[in-house]
């Protein structure tokens, strides 16, 4: 039978049989010679006497880290206070997804925690990943989420602590995860999801996944990190260097789109820092 891998605990993998039923299957030992491992989100061949998983059938995508296959978008949770937005983080993020080909959601939370001041800053960097092409939301707006959620994958991810639990227990009451609280001494939440799960959320699939606070560009060249910033590509050529890396080069349009206020500082600096990070794996 064909099913999607729903759920994954150490070696068992509860499997969605296309009968609407669940089989916890284990993964044939040939996976480990060929070292391909079945994921959550897999569609795969399974026995449906044995509980073995026989074929892992082609992937459209996979994220290594939260590892989930097939994915159609991400919901990328970023709190705005308790802990503090993280640019750093959403950017890596963000940059993973264009590079996955996946469609990124900037879902803000714990917008009313803010002072007038401080919306009004949180808003000066909505307006600009809106500019961008991307799409920046609320948690609060539950009924849209869910609309966007229908016969779809979708991972929610982003710091730990930025409220990905409690915003799945909005959208369904029925789920009933458990949320952790913040720890004051770290400055970020602790985490509470052990493992990744699709969770079936309004005709659809939601990877609930271990909450993290650091991410790293796995197998991505620095030009591929360049190459994902997608208001990079609008100025790329006009660049005095074709292979520019709008860094160190002279006549750099990226940098001249900096300086003039057209790309938000920040978010250039989390590029150089994602360049000099990987200058140093070598």
């Amino acid at each position: 039978m064909i099913g999607r891998i729903i759920k994954q605990i150490s070696n068992d993998y509860t499997v969605l049989g296309n009968d609407n039923n669940l089989y916890v299957c284990k993964a044939r030992g040939k996976f480990r010679n060929i070292k391909v491992t079945p994921i959550v989100g897999d569609l795969v061949n399974f026995d449906i006497d044995k509980k073995y998983i026989m074929k892992i059938l082609p992937r459209e995508n996979m994220l290594i880290r939260p590892t989930v296959a097939n994915i159609d978008q991400l919901i990328i949770i970023s709190s705005v206070k308790e802990p503090d937005f993280d640019s750093n983080l959403l950017d890596k993020l963000l940059v993973i997804a264009e590079y996955n080909r996946l469609k990124p959601i900037i879902c803000l939370s714990k917008v009313d925690l803010l002072n007038e001041k401080e919306l009004e800053n949180i808003n000066y960097y909505a307006d600009y990943y809106k500019k961008i092409g991307y799409e920046v939301i609320i948690n609060h707006e539950v009924d849209d989420i869910k609309n966007r959620l229908k016969n779809k994958i979708t991972v929610f991810t982003g710091q730990s602590g930025a409220g990905k639990s409690t915003l799945l227990n909005h959208l369904d009451n029925n789920l009933d995860i458990k949320t952790g609280e913040i720890s004051y001494a770290l400055g970020r939440g602790k985490h509470t999801t052990r493992h990744t799960e699709l969770l079936n959320v309004n005709d659809g699939w939601v990877a609930d996944t271990p909450g993290f606070s650091s991410l790293d560009f796995i197998d991505m060249t620095k030009e591929e990190i360049r190459d994902n910033f997608v208001e990079f590509q609008e100025l790329r050529d006009e660049c005095k260097y074709k292979d520019c890396m709008h860094i160190k080069e002279n006549d750099c349009a990226i940098k001249d789109n900096v300086e003039n206020g057209n790309i938000l500082k920040e978010r250039y600096d989390n590029y150089i820092k994602f360049i000099n990070s990987k200058e140093k794996e070598h």
